[in-house]
């Protein structure tokens, strides 16, 4: 703090005796007043001068006519004030007193809370040294991003921009702090929403601030969403702006499909949605000549990503309309200087063939005036009508700092590619190329019959040098890919040194020795994922490799990968023997998440882990005992996440082995959910045998942070711990159960006292559930699956469920016998964002075919089974026309036209990756003698299934029903 002691001249000194801000006030007839002299500055005890009511200081009033205009003409001109010696000022203490600190050369802190009342007084008193400090401080906090920026929250920039806007039309002066507040929330958008308070902002602010050059979102959606969420929580307050005005700024052909198709319902976004629904399909059904349109027609606003230097984020996933081609003319300059440079890059876009089907060769002079060097993540997941090679060129010139890619459902994007790709993206950390899982899992299917057809080769490749490779990965996502081999496994062992995490799950094509050899290169790999893979004890050993004698054991253990390991998910990975398991888990102390599901002799292997960090634990469908499990818990109070379903020794307490013994087995079930009731905070949690109501009591302190709750086969909550769920899991955001005893009043009590239920699931439940149960509104609810619990569901009570879950994405419906062929428009006009349909055995709805269904443009996974013989043989083929996301199909030939579906070629099979046909027998009802022609009943014979990769198409029957 500067210093600025005066000698003061008894002459040159007035007293100013502040007394409040009310000059009306009557003076009390004790008068409690302090004395303080500007002399003593430094030693001004502020809290406690601040105390007194009067406060009188004597000052230079040479020093007050120097730095304050107010002064100045009070005690330099001709007014009376000059001959006195004491001059009254009303102003509000505090802010009096740090007026005059600032005069006399000290330093003021400035902050959110006191930032108006000393603007206010600069602006009163004339000290332009504090209005510049004022006008500093607003514009360094406002120069940070979001979290970055403690000192200003949203209802504190709020606040200020208020003060700013009464005062702006008499004091120009305050201009900078309208500019300054409008320009910070614009920035810093997505940091806005976190605040409860987002739907407080004034109406003319969020406007300016939609329309400010610098608005920062991750994507249009997250927009679209801010404005209905204004508009819903605003719809009896207006200032002057409808509810079109801030619509209109949503550029809607942006927009997910799912999510435009959601919002068709929605009272005051219905017209933009209609369009914006036209729009998108029409661009994902014919790029090119729309692509052309918009060129040609000169505005391509509605088709411009908002990217700034702030952008850190970019994210598109789910748009079918999203073309290389397309996201190059997003990032283009609008202005009319800028007209040369958009017809360079159309000439090149032209010259390179149509729009969103070729690579572009895009030189470095015409991007280097689009390249955004804010920009670390991006998401381009779910974009059937995007070429990720033809886009890696584009993205590697305008965002040369990206860190984070995001690429699922690439079908045809070749492993052997990824060294091109971090070529072309150097700084890339974390890459997400990953895949459905496919419906083959060799484990747990029977195969009758195999075959293959390899897929012609594209002529699109990326282009490369030959220089030596330098790779920053550290993250890879490679689920799903059945098209991985061992010497894809290679290539990313050599470009990916320092790997710490890779995810592999349903990778089925690649062998242990190929995961082994990978795990020996990749020296730093903390966290695998491979799930239903060949992983076996091959890749085991490799963790462990270079210890051969327990003495090189414990000098080398702090060096062994499986010391370091956090990550081990080697579900349904039949290869890995126990004895291995367990030397492996003996080693891996620093593990954070395990899963061993559809593993045999896990036990052994628990009890030889001695880790105290465990944050996930899946023992699903394993012989794991209670004894076991709970030394699990009874050592890791960190875990949050705790999977047991399946577990049918749950049930017993026996001590079979030698390393049992050691541990005391006599708990019961109840004891064991206490303790873990006590020990842990629980977020997920999956049941099934040796829980019931008894043990949900003992779970209780666990449970009031779990998000997810699945209670599977010999589980029993019964009614009455149905009812306890709401009290005892507040926060529960999905609920699954399996044949479980229901009823009217406790799914009642769980969907008018769940506000943040996102996900319900009832299958195979027994009790006595109604319509009564769904009358009540679920708006949150994006998940239903009710299978083999509503066989009274008609038409109507659809309609009535639509209703009241009106925002469903994802929904399956199973033995709902009484729904016919309306049911089809019933659920395409409900629920018109669907993007996953699954109905079973459900009536006569495609007795007529499949029309209306159809509507649900969004939807990539389409289940029809059971449910009436009028599909057309050429349907498969037929809805990949109709429907740009469709990924996954299953059929039935019962529901047939004709007895028999046609399989689409390579290239009409669009975004499609995998086509389930179900085969039945009829088999006659033995109890009826009187009507044996009458009643036969379907019986599953086999299911065709047909999978493509980026290789092949793999065709496959299978015994069960998949």
């Amino acid at each position: 703090m500067a210093s600025t002691a005066h000698n003061q001249d008894s002459g040159d000194l007035v007293t100013l005796v502040c007394s409040g801000s009310d000059p009306d006030e009557k003076p009390d007839d004790i008068v409690d007043e302090i004395i303080i002299s500007t002399a003593e500055i430094d030693r001004w005890d502020l809290p406690s001068v601040l105390t007194h009511k009067v406060i009188k200081i004597e000052a230079s009033s040479h020093r007050l006519i120097e730095e304050s205009s107010y002064f100045r003409g009070l005690l330099g001109g001709s007014f009376s004030e000059s001959r006195l010696s004491s001059i009254s000022i009303h102003w509000n203490g505090e802010s009096f007193v740090n007026v005059l600190m600032v005069v006399f050369g000290f330093d003021v802190e400035i902050s959110s809370d006191n930032f108006i009342p000393l603007n206010e007084a600069a602006l009163f008193f004339g000290v332009d040294s504090l209005l510049c400090k004022c006008r500093v401080w607003l514009e360094e906090v406002t120069s940070f991003r979001g979290i970055q920026s403690p000192q200003l929250c949203l209802d504190g920039l709020v606040h200020i921009w208020k003060y700013g806007l009464e005062h702006v039309e008499y004091v120009a002066a305050n201009d900078f702090i309208l500019q300054l507040c409008t320009s910070y929330l614009a920035m810093n958008f997505m940091w806005a929403l976190s605040f409860n308070s987002y739907t407080d902002v004034p109406d003319k602010l969020l406007y300016s601030c939609i329309q400010h050059p610098d608005l920062t979102v991750d994507s249009e959606k997250h927009l679209c969403e801010a404005i209905l969420v204004f508009l819903n929580a605003n719809t009896a307050k207006s200032e002057g702006l409808s509810n079109s005005d801030l619509c209109d700024k949503i550029r809607t052909s942006l927009l997910p499909l799912w999510y435009t198709l959601g919002k068709r319902r929605c009272s005051f976004f219905s017209k933009f949605a209609d369009k914006a629904t036209s729009t998108i399909l029409s661009l994902a059904r014919y790029p090119s000549t729309n692509s052309t349109d918009v060129f040609r027609g000169g505005d391509s606003s509605q088709l411009r990503i908002r990217l700034t230097k702030y952008t850190h984020k970019v994210d598109v996933s789910s748009c079918p309309q999203i073309t290389a081609g397309l996201f190059l003319l997003s990032v283009l300059p609008s202005c009319e200087t800028d007209s040369m440079l958009r017809k360079i890059i159309k000439k090149d876009s032209m010259n390179n063939g149509n729009i969103g089907e070729s690579s572009f060769q895009i030189s470095d002079a015409v991007c280097q005036n689009l390249s955004f060097e804010a920009v670390q993540e991006l998401d381009i997941s779910n974009c059937p009508s995007l070429s990720l090679e033809s886009a890696i060129d584009c993205f590697c010139k305008l965002f040369p700092s990206l860190r984070t890619l995001r690429a699922a459902y690439y079908l045809n994007f070749k492993i052997r590619k990824l060294r091109q790709l971090v070529q072309k993206l150097p700084l890339l950390a974390n890459i997400d190329l990953s895949l459905d899982i496919k419906p083959v899992i060799p484990a747990q299917v029977s195969i009758a019959v195999s075959s293959s057809v390899l897929i012609p080769e594209s002529s699109t490749a990326l282009s490369y040098t030959s220089k030596p490779l330098v790779s920053n990965i550290i993250r890879l996502t490679l689920e799903g890919r059945t098209d991985l081999s061992d010497s894809d496994l290679r290539i990313i062992s050599e470009v990916c040194r320092s790997l710490s995490y890779v995810n592999i799950k349903g990778c089925t094509s690649v062998t242990d020795h190929g995961i082994s050899e990978m795990i020996l290169k990749c020296k730093r790999l903390k966290s695998i994922l491979a799930c239903d893979t060949s992983f076996g004890n091959g890749s085991v050993v490799a963790f462990s490799s270079g210890i051969s004698t327990e003495t090189e054991q414990s000098e080398n253990n702090l060096q062994l990968m499986a010391f370091k390991l956090l990550t081990l998910h080697v579900g349904g990975c039949h290869g890995i023997t126990g004895k291995i398991l367990s030397e492996l888990m003996s080693r891996a102390d620093s593990l954070k998440s395990l899963c061993v599901r559809d593993l045999k002799l896990v036990d052994d292997a628990l009890y030889r882990f001695s880790g105290v960090s465990l944050e996930m634990l899946d023992v699903s469908n394993t012989e794991v005992s209670f004894a076991a499990l709970s030394r699990i818990i009874r050592r890791n109070p960190d875990l949050k996440s705790l999977k047991t379903r399946g577990c049918i020794h749950l049930l017993r307490q026996e001590s079979e082995t030698k390393e049992r013994k050691l541990f005391n087995p006599l708990y019961t079930p109840e004891e064991i959910y206490s303790e873990l009731g006590k020990s842990c905070k629980l977020e997920e949690i999956e049941l099934g045998w040796g829980f019931s109501f008894f043990s949900l009591e003992a779970l209780k302190p666990a449970m009031r942070t779990l998000r997810t709750l699945l209670v599977g086969l010999g589980g029993s909550l019964g009614p009455d711990g149905l009812k306890l769920l709401p009290a005892i899991c507040p926060l529960l955001e999905t609920l699954i159960l399996f044949f479980q005893v229901i009823s009217d009043s406790a799914i009642t009590d769980i969907i008018n006292t769940l506000p943040h239920l996102q996900s319900l699931a009832l299958c195979y439940c027994l009790g006595d559930i109604s319509p009564l149960s769904f009358k009540f509104r679920m708006p949150n609810l994006r998940n239903l699956k009710l299978e083999r619990v509503t066989p009274w569901m008609t038409n109507g009570e659809l309609a009535t469920l639509a209703e009241n879950c009106a925002n469903l994405v994802k929904l399956s419906l199973i033995g709902c016998t009484l729904l016919d062929y309306e049911a089809q428009a019933i659920i395409s006009s409900g629920w018109p964002g669907l993007t996953s349909l699954h109905l079973e055995e459900c009536g006569k709805i495609t007795a007529n075919g499949v029309r209306s269904l159809l509507d649900c443009h969004a939807l990539e996974d389409l289940v029809l089974r059971h449910t009436g013989p009028g599909i057309p043989r050429n349907f498969i083929t037929h809805a990949t026309s109709k429907l740009p996301m469709l990924r996954k199909i299953s059929l039935d030939i019962c529901d047939s036209r004709e007895a028999d579906f046609d399989v689409p070629s390579f290239v009409d099979r669009c975004f499609l990756s995998t086509v389930k046909i179900a085969r039945c027998n009829l088999r006659k009802n033995t109890l009826d003698f009187h009507h044996v022609e009458a009643h036969r009943t379907p019986v599953h014979k086999e299911t065709l299934i047909m999978v493509w990769n980026s290789n092949k198409l793999v065709t496959t029957v299978v015994k069960e029903r998949v």
